[in-house]
């Protein structure tokens, strides 16, 4: 008895284990979501389906869409009952064409979308390429959209030039008042250094500042300012700027052949009708340039220019002269002048020269202190080989002597003069610039610097780790110095960051001269009424990262043509 007692309980636990079981498994089963399916005879209702997860009802008439819970015969015969009585018991063809009818749309639409879009990229394309040419943007309109039609009609039919007429061009721009007073820029570039945590030149470290003289002054400049709040604070005098004092350090003498010639280039240039006269001469003695250069003071490439060029026209001008009756015509007539002026040509060319290799984007100090120091040892190799007699130097001058059979010596005093007074002047600018270059070196190539007790000396041991490590000898030979250093910081802090405070400053102002001379262009005649934001195009037109297109697009809604 007890034993059927025992074994019943048993059955009875397994049973209701199985029952268990069972229901278990019937749970599982509907835990899975159930969703309807389309079935082809539910176009003959009005419907189609859409391609979503999970399907709905879609209909063909009137593009309302229902719940896949809907997607029953009674529901969608409701609905066509409902809102399409005209359409109740027409033919199986009729709902077929209309079904027909209704996808060709939506294929329409999805084009006219995509080329809405296209055309959203192109327009912002043309956009930039208008803000970088720092050309005016009612440009667009007023002659790259009329052309790109005119093309389109040429070379390829109307219907893509209708399409190209189609496209809107993104032209709005907002008005700003540009602060060009020196101090207002003070008082912005101080107000952001003390408010700033994460500025780049922070005033409560050790910061240095690149500018022209009459913007840093100690006095009253933005560098006098900046003391006050940090008194470690070091600066940098513009070395382009530099250079260009130092040029124009010059005898009496050949200021005068400069005066004299800027002269006779304005006699000419300054009156239209000469002008002219001077241009038809040049046609017909069939010369290679045909118009002389007009001297401008601030730009400091102007004198080389303007002096080769008259150099180079000087049988031209003067033949003018001679014509014209001008007193300036005995200037021609005297080979030492010609001999002075070839001079001046040759030397302001050189100058230049060094000039433009100052200028760039991707510089460093480093960079040019070198360019400098190398162009002092040229000057007194100049004033070694002049001193001999030899002027091959100077190729217009050398040629000039050798063809007019010019007595050399006439014009040494003068050429070796010019030459000291530009030694004394680079020296003047430029103090122990060969000291400040040398004591960089273990910045410039760590691998063959020598001299380490110069540093302190966990800077010593650290620079010796750096040398050791053929990894970054691999890195410096293949990337540039600042790079360079960069890679090293993340393994030797210290060091890394010394190297770099060191190459930080901007050793010239040539980025905001570029910055001035892209705003002068896009601050135009035509524009400086117009409600437009400087900001954004100047911006746009110096930047040197390409913007981002795809995430511009992504956040504008293209507009579709009607």
């Amino acid at each position: 008895m007890d034993r059927w007692l025992k074994s019943g309980s048993c059955s009875s636990r397994s049973g209701d284990a199985d029952e268990g079981n069972q229901t278990g498994a019937k749970k599982k089963k509907t835990d899975i979501p159930k969703y309807r399916q389309y079935k082809e005879d539910y176009v003959l209702l009005g419907f189609t389906a859409t391609n979503s997860d999970p399907p709905e009802a879609l209909c063909f008439f009137c593009g309302e869409r229902l719940a896949n819970s809907s997607m029953k015969p009674a529901h969608l015969q409701r609905h066509l009952k409902t809102k399409h009585q005209c359409h109740v018991g027409k033919p199986v063809e009729f709902f077929k064409r209309k079904l027909s009818d209704f996808q060709c749309s939506q294929k329409v639409l999805q084009k006219a979308t995509t080329t809405s879009g296209k055309a959203l990229k192109a327009s912002l394309a043309v956009s930039l390429l208008i803000a970088k040419a720092k050309k005016p943007f009612s440009i667009a309109e007023e002659l790259i959209l009329p052309a790109a039609g005119m093309m389109a009609e040429i070379m390829v039919d109307k219907k893509t030039a209708d399409q190209l007429k189609a496209i809107p061009l993104s032209h709005q721009t907002v008005s700003r008042r540009v602060r060009e007073m020196s101090a207002d820029i003070q008082d912005q570039v101080v107000n952001k250094m003390k408010a700033s945590q994460s500025f780049a030149l922070q005033v409560d470290e050790s910061t240095d500042i690149s500018g022209q003289a009459h913007l840093v002054s100690f006095v009253k400049g933005l560098v006098a300012r900046i003391k006050k709040e940090n008194p470690d604070v070091e600066w940098t005098h513009c070395i382009i700027h530099r250079e260009s004092l130092a040029s124009k350090k010059m005898s009496p003498q050949l200021h005068g052949t400069l005066n004299d010639a800027i002269k006779v280039i304005n006699f000419i240039k300054s009156r239209p009708l000469n002008s002219r006269l001077f241009h038809t001469l040049c046609e017909s003695m069939g010369s290679e340039h045909t118009e002389l250069l007009l001297h401008t003071e601030v730009r400091w490439l102007s004198r080389g220019r303007i002096l080769t060029r008259l150099f180079e026209l000087r049988d031209e001008v003067a033949s003018f002269l001679s014509e014209h009756e001008s007193p300036f015509a005995t200037y021609f007539e005297n080979t030492t002048w010609l001999a002075q002026l070839a001079y001046l040509a040759d030397i302001f060319s050189k100058l230049n020269e060094l000039n433009l290799s100052l200028q760039g984007k991707d510089t460093n100090i480093l960079n040019l202190y070198d360019k400098v120091a190398g162009f002092q040892k040229k000057i007194e190799l100049w004033k070694k080989t002049c001193s001999g007699g030899e002027f091959t130097c100077f190729p217009l001058s050398d040629a000039y002597f050798s063809i007019n059979n010019y007595e050399k010596g006439t014009l040494k005093p003068v050429i070796v003069e010019h030459l000291t007074s530009l030694i004394s002047a680079f020296k003047s600018y430029f103090p122990d610039i060969h000291e400040r270059s040398v004591q960089l070196d273990w910045i410039r190539n760590p691998f063959l610097f020598s001299e380490h007790e110069k540093l302190p000396i966990c800077f010593q041991e650290t620079l010796i780790e750096v040398c050791a490590d053929r990894g970054l000898k691999l890195l410096f030979e293949s990337s540039n110095v600042t790079r360079f250093w960069s890679s090293v910081m993340k393994e030797h802090p210290d060091i890394g960051k010394m190297a770099l405070e060191k190459l930080l400053p901007f050793g010239s102002t040539y980025l905001c001269e570029a910055s001035f001379s892209a705003l002068s262009i896009i601050k135009s005649k035509q524009r400086n009424k117009l409600n437009v934001n400087l900001e954004q195009s100047l911006i746009t037109a110096v930047a040197s990262v390409p913007p981002r297109m795809e995430k511009i697009i992504s956040e504008h809604q293209p507009h579709i043509s009607h």
